[in-house]
């Protein structure tokens, strides 16, 4: 198990039955980086994979 794993376990078991919107997680994520910017590049690739997750592979 990666270290970070244990924040996803946590964000899984406290919120896993939640559901949000995507507005709502860009929200979050503008917020986090504002309050923690040393992590705007893994928050930026984060999000972009998350928006290509469904692009056809050529």
């Amino acid at each position: 198990m990666y270290f970070t794993d244990r924040g996803i376990e946590e964000l899984a078991t406290r919120r896993g039955e939640e559901q949000v919107s995507i507005e709502w997680l860009a929200e979050q994520l503008r917020t986090f980086v504002d309050l923690n910017p040393e992590f705007e590049v893994p928050v930026e690739r984060l999000a972009t994979w998350l928006a290509r997750l469904d692009d056809d592979e050529d």
